[in-house]
């Protein structure tokens, strides 16, 4: 199997991935007649994604957290409480670090990552075609299911954020702001892993996703998109609606799994940070952590 690298952020260099379950994955997405109606199966039927969430929230699952820790290698030391105290699988991947764990740049002219991810940046929307493969492109309004949104963002930019399952599941506000209220488009739970989005990059806007406006005095209204991907049939949003957050407060969380996020900015609001951008010219997604920079207002 080929080895997918990332560009770590931390070390600044090339780290190769550790992908779960990358053989069942690259067997789904193989396009054989066995491949595609299992996949079929697992990802119309929402049922099935949350009776494994079900499976993992009982005490029985807490076998799993030890050794995933030790095959991920995660630091034990940012966790809020013991390994011990978690009551469940879920509840460890649903876990909260200490206030001390992520530093938040404050700069008030930079915008931070949203969350703990591997992150790819787009200048324009219509880069995506060069995302994909077997001319399978990427339209916007199929994304938003709103033509007058659009229209709006049509020209602007994009961060995309795939979280794997060893990453730090909640998300954060990006700079201040207030948002709306949250839009739900209903999906599927396609896998959002670069395996499967290579094949068909439209799997993001076939997947269940929850759309917020974050309205913000120095960016414009940035458009905040959650995506529910295989195993995750829960968006957990905890913040509340019209009510201002700094930047790095928390907005919500994603239950078991892999999961998605899309922020969306108006044209000529932002500059991407120009190593982001390098290794996103180059399909190579960048890991990181939610509080550092991603980009800079115009």
């Amino acid at each position: 199997m080929d080895k997918r690298y990332l560009f770590d952020r931390e070390k600044k260099k090339k780290i190769v991935e550790k992908v779960y379950f990358k053989t069942a994955l690259e067997f789904l997405y193989s396009n054989n007649i066995l491949s595609k109606f299992l996949l079929f199966f697992f990802t119309k039927f929402s049922f099935l994604s949350k009776f494994y969430g079900y499976l993992n929230s009982k005490k029985t699952s807490m076998y799993k957290i030890k050794p995933f820790i030790k095959h991920f290698n995660i630091d034990e030391g940012e966790f809020e409480k013991n390994r011990k105290d978690f009551k469940s699988f879920n509840d460890f991947f649903i876990r909260k670090l200490k206030p001390d764990a992520r530093k938040i740049d404050q700069d008030e002219n930079t915008l931070v990552f949203p969350s703990d991810g591997r992150f790819l940046a787009f200048s324009k929307i219509s880069d995506l075609d060069n995302f994909s493969i077997k001319n399978h492109k990427f339209n916007l309004n199929e994304f938003l299911k709103d033509e007058k949104l659009a229209e709006k963002y049509l020209d602007g930019a994009m961060l995309l954020c795939r979280l794997a399952p060893d990453d730090y599941h909640r998300f954060h506000f990006p700079v201040d702001g207030t948002p709306t209220d949250t839009k739900l488009i209903n999906g599927y739970l396609y896998s959002v892993n670069p395996i499967a989005l290579r094949k068909n990059i439209k799997i993001l806007s076939e997947n269940k996703r929850m759309l917020t406006i974050l309205k913000t005095q120095k960016f414009s209204d940035i458009l905040y998109i959650e995506i529910g991907a295989t195993n995750v049939g829960t968006i957990n949003q905890t913040f509340f609606p019209n009510t201002e957050y700094k930047k790095g407060e928390e907005k919500g969380y994603f239950s078991l799994g892999a999961s998605s996020i899309v922020l969306l900015f108006e044209k000529n609001q932002i500059k991407f940070d120009d190593d982001l951008l390098k290794m996103s010219k180059d399909n190579i997604e960048t890991k990181a952590k939610v509080g550092s920079s991603f980009a800079k207002k115009i």
